[in-house]
């Protein structure tokens, strides 16, 4: 078992690098600097001329200009990062809000592309496909039986805005086979996860990252929820690692009343520039709770941050990341980008809540989350490191800490237990999601989920032959856990939330998975008092 999570955890740092606490100023890619007198960058462009021409072997100078490039950035600050071509364009849909294509997720299974998820408003929905539907050809392309990679299979999927692809699917449940025309199209990548009302008066928003449309998003779901009479909010910025800094500010904006400052940007050339809050916020009086945890980095610390600096609401969850900085992504050409670390900011009671770094090591830097179990501060606020030259107050004198992140009002602790760690970490992979894939395309003929709200409000059938069928999959896949009866409503929970998922939506899932959830359970609890 420890050989695995050891495997995981080194996968993460290399993962964390990239994916978490990044924070874009005003925009997102930044025109090639005209400043080229530099006699460092004269050195450079000599040597590599001078190996390109001169040298007694052929090299790839471009992959030696990688390496350099790699080299000097990993002596900046661990959020600075050098972004090759190949990633380059799939961070840029992401940050858009969308990409073009046919509007699926699907894994390789024997050789075969299966469906396990339509996305909503993509033209695959519209066009009829299901999840479990077999892509057998793309416009007279077998695409079986091939051992073809996954990053294969998508460069026959996707393509440019309005070209067609016909593709033959076999239909598992109907045992059919079945032509489909789609006409390629944008497919939303919304960054609201989940937006609904809980309960009469408490609704709940997810965030999972700050694009170009977050806000228009949050602006939309919002006024759903006020229009349901909703008094109390709660903003689920949990393994939200950020984004753009103006959605951020946006947001807070509509949840402070005016003349509220809501994060101060500190230029490299010492400048400060303070945002403060408008008039008319869309929720400026409503009870207001934050979810956080230690993946919550960069804009949504901004978020946390401005709530609690200026006493409007309660932070719950756990001690967030701890990433202070302001990145802006410049072109280095052919495609390449560098994710720059361009200013800092602090929250509005003057706090930076940057965590310390060396410059030397960034896997230690991105191991401090994992190193917060090993020091017992997931379990007990009390093992929370606290600098005391670094308190600052809130104006309704409340003490609150700079130098490491957003400390919580209210406390969750991680679980202590090891297999609980294991259920968890498990159901929110890819290897749950593919347990309840393999079980519903097993027993397609089984099951008859075509109403989400029913499906929602009525218990999950055949319960002890999911449990059954988990307890032979956890073996087949060599699982490290205990399937007992001490995590069966916690798994059979997770089962259904997953067929929600496959099968409807994201909202319906995270309506099913925060039935059980603590952080939520908590807010909740908070909104009785």
């Amino acid at each position: 078992m420890r050989n695995y999570s050891n495997t995981i955890f080194l996968i993460l740092i290399i993962f964390l690098s990239i994916a978490i606490g990044f924070l874009f100023g005003s925009n997102f890619e930044k025109p090639v600097s005209k400043k080229y007198g530099n006699s460092s960058i004269n050195k450079l462009n000599k040597l590599i001329t001078y190996l390109s021409e001169d040298y007694v072997d052929k090299i790839n100078t471009d992959s030696l200009v990688s390496v350099v490039i790699e080299d000097i950035v990993d002596e900046l600050d661990p959020h600075s990062v050098y972004i090759p071509a190949v990633q380059s364009k799939s961070i840029a849909e992401s940050m858009q809000g969308n990409f073009y294509g046919i509007g699926v997720q699907f894994r390789i299974l024997q050789d075969t592309v299966s469906v396990t998820r339509v996305l909503e408003d993509g033209p695959s929905e519209k066009a009829g496909l299901l999840a479990g539907d077999r892509i057998l050809i793309a416009d007279k392309d077998t695409l079986y039986q091939k051992k073809l990679t996954s990053e294969q299979i998508v460069s026959r999927l996707k393509g440019n805005s309005t070209t067609p692809v016909h593709l033959t699917i076999y239909r598992r449940k109907l045992d059919s086979i079945i032509e489909f025309d789609i006409v390629r199209g944008p497919v939303p990548l919304p960054s609201i996860n989940a937006s609904y009302m809980i309960n009469n008066n408490t609704g709940y928003i997810k965030i999972n990252r700050f694009t170009q449309t977050t806000y228009l998003e949050f602006k939309k779901n919002i006024l759903s929820l006020i229009n349901q009479e909703m008094g109390n909010l709660v903003l689920d910025l949990r393994g939200n690692p950020g984004g753009y800094l103006l959605p951020a500010k946006q947001i807070a904006d509509d949840f402070l009343a005016a003349n509220k400052p809501i994060v101060i940007v500190e230029a490299n050339n010492g400048k400060r520039e303070k945002t403060i809050s408008s008039a008319n916020g869309i929720f400026e009086k409503g009870n207001l709770f934050i979810l956080v945890d230690e993946d919550s980095a960069s804009a949504s610390e901004v978020i946390a941050g401005a709530i609690q600096d200026n006493d409007r609401g309660l932070i719950i969850g756990r001690r967030t990341f701890g990433k202070g900085l302001v990145q802006q992504q410049m072109p280095l050409g052919l495609g390449d980008q560098i994710r720059l670390t361009t200013a800092r900011y602090f929250t509005p009671t003057g706090r930076s809540i940057q965590r310390p770094y060396d410059s030397s090591s960034r896997k230690d830097y991105y191991a401090e989350i994992h190193n917060r179990y090993k020091t017992g501060e997931m379990q007990n606020p009390n093992n929370i490191p606290l600098n005391d030259s670094l308190i600052f107050t809130t104006p309704q004198g409340r003490k609150v800490y700079g130098g490491g992140g957003i400390t919580p009002d209210i406390y969750i602790s991680s679980e202590v237990d090891e297999d609980e760690i294991w259920i968890k970490n498990i159901i929110s992979s890819n290897i749950f999601d593919l347990f309840v894939f393999l079980e519903l395309d097993k027993n397609s003929k089984n099951y008859n989920f075509d109403s989400a709200a029913k499906f929602f409000n009525e218990e999950l059938p055949n319960k002890d032959e999911f449990i059954s069928s988990f307890k032979r999959f956890s073996k087949e896949y060599s699982l490290p856990i205990k399937v007992d009866n001490k995590f069966e409503s916690t798994i059979l929970n997770s089962i259904k939330a997953h067929i929600a998922l496959q099968l409807f939506n994201e909202n319906i899932f995270y309506r099913i998975i925060n039935q059980t959830d603590p952080f939520v359970n908590r807010a909740i609890l908070e909104t009785k008092k």
